[in-house]
């Protein structure tokens, strides 16, 4: 077994990803990487396939977190039977010294180890030469230069892990009185022992040298201009996705509601499958519902390219440093925005990437906070109600939803520090900028398409099964003389369930069956409300033939649940489905992480400020619209 270690942000899960094509979550700022990845690594030209395992970013051996203590326990508490054969220690010719520490550690013990040298090309845009043979002379182990961005000398890696393994391991190298040193002159020396590698292997220039980074950091992290570019640059985001998409999503709309529900009716037929239950279940139930979440998936390969985007030329990193301010001045801890920025994208990596906090109180705070931050999935149902209520505002309308998004997370985390946690202290943001680079297409498209699979999964996945139930409840006649499969859709057991739920919502303004029920299937999933209407009107009978269509009954349905009020109605229904419980996937994570207690109190916690949301949303618009 080869174990990758490495400090965060070294470049360690893209080096994974180059060696075994896994996949892994890629992104040019720390805290990526919070879970072990496990891979095979098949070297070209190599008969030879490597078991590669990707360990948690670790800027020690000491761990102050439990991601490094999940490091520590894989190289140094387990059994010496159980541990890698070789050590990959990734490290960045831009910060050699901060790599290098780990390597100190791992020579106190009976470990093969090499150093992949990552970021060499940018270290020399900075005048910072490494010469890799002098480094390798000073530390006593392989050193091999990589690029893995650009997949290059990859297969000088493999080689000289493939030359270690014809070797014994490196003696453990402790102090000559291990016994009698303590802590502080082992770190002691260990720092002195970098420092004459660094000294023996890099050249710098002269004097300190602005780089670019340096010079755009001015501006991007002032305390004026940062906050309002991170917002200029969410707002282009999101206008850009429902600008460029939506034409393409209204095509796939008639797409599915046309031809390829007549195309599976149609195949049936040929196969002479007439039964009325099969038919409903293969058209209205999986083409209706699935076909149109599937609808949205240019919709959110453009926001996943966007964002990698962003990712990879630096510009999140600063992102987390710009919101930390604001974050830390309302009591919230500093590296919580970590597992929070990821939890944007989808809230089960968010709940996991809370272990990177060293504090249990902070993890929980976190992991309590994550669910009100707007996964990729409520994306969906945003572009599709702003699209229907706010054609020429669609954008502005999905980016108020995240800031508002932002503004739960900042009032929920004051309020419970406030509360539950008053004694809890600050912990500074401490953070690697990486430096600008040119987003790598390659390195994009693989972060896209990786992401993007994540969605296509839940909707082959968990839609599917809830798409299946939701089919059997609409089924299922409540009233004498309907027959299973045969029943209108308003005279179902779905319906019924619906309308004992839909009351609570009146003074939402959204007291309404069909999107009563559409919440209710959102605790499976958020992409199910898309697909739980698209099941609902296209078997609803009472629709009238001059507004059939998924938008049509939906600006019906809302204009008279609200009162002709639709527009705070509907924006009163997005706040409900940003604040409350976002998937069983989550609270599965959060059950994992914090325990039955505290996730129980999150769900409670969610479903309350989600209603208090939705209700003053709407008292107070409809006053004003």
């Amino acid at each position: 077994m080869v174990a990758l270690a490495g400090a965060p942000n070294v470049g360690k899960s893209t080096l994974f990803n180059g060696l075994t094509g896994a996949r892994r979550t890629m992104g040019n700022w720390p805290g990526t990487t919070v879970e072990v990845g496990r891979g095979a690594w098949r070297p070209a030209g190599m008969d030879t396939v490597f078991d590669l395992v990707d360990l948690p970013g670790a800027y020690s051996l000491d761990p102050q977190s439990p991601d490094e203590a999940l490091t520590r326990a894989l190289l140094v508490d387990v059994p010496v039977g159980e541990r890698p054969d070789v050590v990959v220690v990734a490290a960045a010719a831009t910060h050699l010294a901060r790599s290098l520490y780990l390597v100190s550690q791992l020579r106190e013990f009976d470990y093969r180890v090499i150093v992949a040298l990552t970021m060499e090309d940018v270290a020399l845009r900075r005048g910072i030469h490494v010469d890799v043979d002098a480094l390798s002379a000073a530390l006593g182990v392989p050193v091999v230069a990589v690029d893995p961005r650009r997949r290059q000398r990859l297969d000088a890696l493999a080689r000289e892990v493939l030359d270690r393994l014809g070797h014994a391991p490196t003696p453990a190298r402790a102090h000559p009185d291990a016994a009698l040193v303590d802590d502080f002159e082992r770190a002691d020396e260990r720092f002195t022992w970098v420092d004459a590698a660094v000294h023996a292997s890099v050249e710098r220039p002269d004097g300190p040298r602005a780089t670019l980074s340096d010079r755009v950091d001015r501006v991007v992290l002032s305390r004026v201009f940062g906050p309002v570019l991170f917002a200029a640059m969410m707002w282009l985001v999101f206008q850009a996705t429902t600008t460029v998409v939506a034409p393409l999503q209204d095509v796939l709309d008639r797409l599915v509601t046309g031809p390829a529900s007549d195309g599976a009716r149609s195949l049936l037929e040929s196969a002479h499958l007439t039964w009325p239950w099969l038919t409903g279940l293969v058209v209205d139930g999986l083409v209706a519902g699935v076909g149109m979440l599937l609808t949205f998936t240019p919709l959110m390969a453009v926001m996943f390219l966007l964002l990698a985007l962003l990712e990879d030329s630096g510009y999140m990193a600063r992102a987390a440093v710009v919101v930390d301010r604001l974050m830390r001045r309302m009591g919230l801890p500093g590296r919580a925005f970590l597992p929070l920025i990821v939890g944007f994208g989808c809230n089960v990596p968010a709940i996991s990437a809370t272990r990177v906090l060293g504090g249990a109180r902070q993890r929980i705070l976190t992991a309590l906070l994550v669910p009100f931050t707007s996964c990729s999935a409520r994306l969906t149902v945003y572009v599709m109600l702003a699209a229907t209520f706010f054609p020429s505002r669609a954008g502005t309308v999905v980016f108020a939803m995240y800031l508002t998004s932002i503004a739960l997370v900042v009032l929920v985390g004051l309020a419970l520090r406030r509360t539950l946690w008053r004694s809890m202290g600050d912990e500074p943001l401490m953070l690697d900028l990486p430096p600008y680079q040119y987003p790598t297409p390659r390195v994009m498209l693989l972060v896209t398409w990786t992401r993007l699979q994540g969605f296509l999964r839940t909707a082959g996945g968990i839609i599917v099964a809830t798409v299946c139930v939701v089919w059997l409840l609409q089924s299922i006649p409540v009233r004498t003389g309907d027959g299973f499969a045969r029943v209108p859709v308003e005279h179902s057991a779905y319906a019924s369930v619906a309308r004992a739920v839909a009351p609570a919502f009146a003074p939402a303004g959204f007291d309404e069956w069909r999107s009563a029920g559409a919440l209710v299937t959102g605790f499976v999933a958020k992409e199910a409300v898309i697909s739980s209407w698209g099941q609902t009107y296209a078997l609803d009978e009472t629709t009238p033939a001059g507004e059939r269509g998924l938008r049509a009954s939906l600006r019906r349905d809302f204009e008279a649940a609200s009162g002709g009020h639709p527009l705070p109605a509907v924006i009163a229904f997005m706040a409900f489905l940003l604040a409350y419980t976002p998937c069983v996937a989550t609270l599965a994570a959060q059950l994992r992480e914090i325990g039955a207690r505290w996730t129980l109190f999150g769900i409670a916690l969610q479903l309350a400020v989600a209603y208090a949301l939705a209700v003053a949303v709407f008292q107070v618009g409809s006053r004003w619209w």
